[in-house]
């Protein structure tokens, strides 16, 4: 059966109901609308889509005319098998997994869906602006390497020279970037990168086609970086990028994942 819309949405969350408020009311508002929304929650005691911020704003966007699945899903096995487990669901030909604490501009879904269709790669993600640190500039962090041609296949791995990329997206680099080049949101352009945390587009054939977040049975319940790790994968295969002006903003609340001793991408990444 054909899917019956562009994109699916898929959001993963834990203790996190306030949050996941602000992220959902964001998506409500996105000139794109040709999408569905899964969130599968993983806190831990009951009631996320009974609270009564989350059930205000699932009833808006259904009165929008958005569509959401609403899936509980325990027991936790950590995020990799979470992903899997979001993805499992996903019909639409592509994906974009969005954290559960991100806000997104009005036309960020629709750039991200244009590039990925436009570069024909495996992923298009939009760093995370940290807006606590807008008065933190760090101009040894702020090298960007444009796609001047079509986004290509690349293979890094944490001993790459690549792998340095990740700075830019820390703090407010990449704002700071995109406001130094004057670059507004009809200007979209592709850069290189070693990965992207929080807000990334798959082409979902390609995701699967790299093995998507099966690995999560190689990793104990307790890593990080499983997100890093498909991207590698998938980026090998298919090719992936950033884009700027990005558009996605950070709320920068405490990570849910405590324990981060297993890092998938050191351990599984070969």
């Amino acid at each position: 059966m054909s899917p019956q819309h562009a994109l699916d949405i898929l959001i993963p969350t834990r203790n996190r109901d306030a949050a996941l408020a602000v992220t959902l009311t964001a998506l409500s508002a996105q000139d794109f609308r040709d999408f569905r929304i899964i969130v599968s929650d993983q806190s831990d005691m009951p009631g996320t889509f009974a609270n009564p911020e989350i059930r205000a704003v699932l009833r808006y966007l259904a009165a929008r005319g958005l569509r959401v699945l609403t899936l509980s899903h325990l027991p936790r096995l950590g995020m990799a098998e979470q992903r899997a487990f979001l993805l499992s669901h996903a019909r639409a030909p592509a994906c974009l997994f969005l954290d559960d604490d991100v806000i997104l501009e009005t036309d960020l879904v629709g750039r991200l869906h244009r590039a990925l269709q436009l570069q024909r790669c495996g992923f298009v993600g939009s760093a995370l602006h940290g807006l606590s640190y807008v008065g933190d500039h760090r101009p040894e962090q702020q090298y960007i390497e444009f796609w001047d041609a079509e986004v290509a296949p690349e293979r890094l791995d944490p001993s790459s020279p690549g792998w340095s990329r990740h700075h830019l997206h820390s703090a407010a680099n990449l704002y700071h970037v995109q406001s130094r080049l004057a670059l507004e949101g009809a200007a979209t352009r592709p850069y290189k990168v070693a990965w992207v945390g929080g807000c990334v587009m798959f082409d979902t054939q390609k995701l699967r086609a790299a093995g998507g977040f099966d690995f999560w049975r190689d990793l104990p319940a307790a890593h990080c970086g499983e997100d890093v790790l498909a991207q590698l994968r998938v980026m090998e295969q298919f090719g992936g990028c950033g884009i700027v002006p990005s558009g996605a903003y950070h709320m920068e609340l405490p990570t849910t994942i405590s324990e981060r001793q297993v890092d998938a991408p050191k351990v599984l990444h070969r």
